[in-house]
C-alpha cells in the first residue's frame, strides 16, 4: 500500500525574523508537518536552533513538528526536544553509541522515532531496527546546509529501503530531504518517498507562493 504524499517545509529557509508567522501561513498554505533542523555545530558544520524556539513555535500550528536532530551525543537532548514540542524526533544512528537505548529513550516521551541516513550511511545501519521506528529519512544531500544540490545517487538506496520495509509489511515513512525541487521530487516519490522536505524550493520559487509550491510538489 502506498502511502499518501506529504509535504514537510524546511523552516531552516524561513526568515527567521518572523518565524511565528513564517509556520502560521505554512499551516494556511497546506504543509504536513512542519520540518525543523536543528544543527549542533558538532555533529554537522552549523549552528540552528535549540528547544527554546521550538517551544515558542508550538502554541502557533498544531501541525507535526517534524524534528531532525543533528547533534551528537543526542540522547542528551532528547527529552528537551520532546518537552518542547516536538512530535517526531529524527536521529541519525553515528550520533549515538546505543541506536536500539535512542530509540527506547524517544518512545518513552511518546514521541514518534525517525532514524536519518546521510548520504554515505549505508541500510546496514538501521535495517535491524525497522519493526521499532516510524520513519526513516533519507538525506539527499551531507547534512549542515540549507540549498544544496540534491545527490541523485541516494535514490537507489531509497528504492533498496522501500522494497524492505513492503517485504517485511512494516508501518515505515520515507521521507527525503535536501535539495528537493519540482524536478526531482517525482524521482523521489517513485523511488518510494512519500514525505518530502524542502526549504529553498517552498520558500522561494514562484515569488513565495507557499501554497503554489506545495501543491506542486504533491502532485508533480
Amino acid at each position: 500500500m502506498t502511502n499518501p504524499i506529504k509535504i514537510s517545509p524546511s523552516i531552516l529557509s524561513a526568515d527567521f525574523s518572523k518565524l511565528g508567522s513564517e509556520v502560521v501561513s505554512l499551516e494556511k498554505a497546506g504543509a504536513d508537518y512542519i520540518h525543523i533542523d536543528v544543527m549542533d555545530g558538532h555533529f554537522v558544520p552549523n549552528l540552528t536552533i535549540g528547544p527554546e524556539v521550538i517551544k515558542k513555535l508550538r502554541p502557533l500550528t498544531n501541525k507535526t513538528f517534524d524534528v531532525h536532530l543533528m547533534i551528537s551525543p543526542v540522547d542528551n537532548f532528547i527529552k528537551d526536544f520532546a518537552n518542547a514540542g516536538a512530535d517526531i524526533i529524527t536521529f541519525h544512528p553515528e550520533a549515538t553509541d546505543n541506536t536500539s537505548k535512542t530509540i527506547q529513550l524517544i518512545k518513552k516521551q511518546s514521541k514518534k522515532v525517525g532514524i536519518s541516513l546521510k548520504p554515505n550511511s549505508k541500510i546496514n545501519l538501521i535495517e535491524e531496527h525497522l519493526n521499532e521506528i516510524d520513519l526513516v529519512l533519507i538525506m539527499s544531500v551531507e547534512p549542515g546546509f540549507g540549498g544544496q544540490k540534491f545527490m541523485p545517487e541516494v535514490l537507489e538506496k531509497t528504492k533498496v529501503l522501500k522494497d524492505i520495509i513492503d517485504k517485511k509489511k512494516l508501518k515505515v515513512d520515507i521521507e527525503i530531504d535536501g535539495g528537493i525541487n519540482f524536478e526531482n521530487c517525482a524521482l523521489a516519490k517513485k523511488a518510494g518517498a512519500n514525505i518530502l522536505v524542502s526549504g529553498s524550493t517552498i520558500f522561494k520559487e514562484n515569488k513565495g507562493n507557499l501554497k503554489k509550491n506545495i501543491e506542486l510538489l504533491r502532485k508533480n
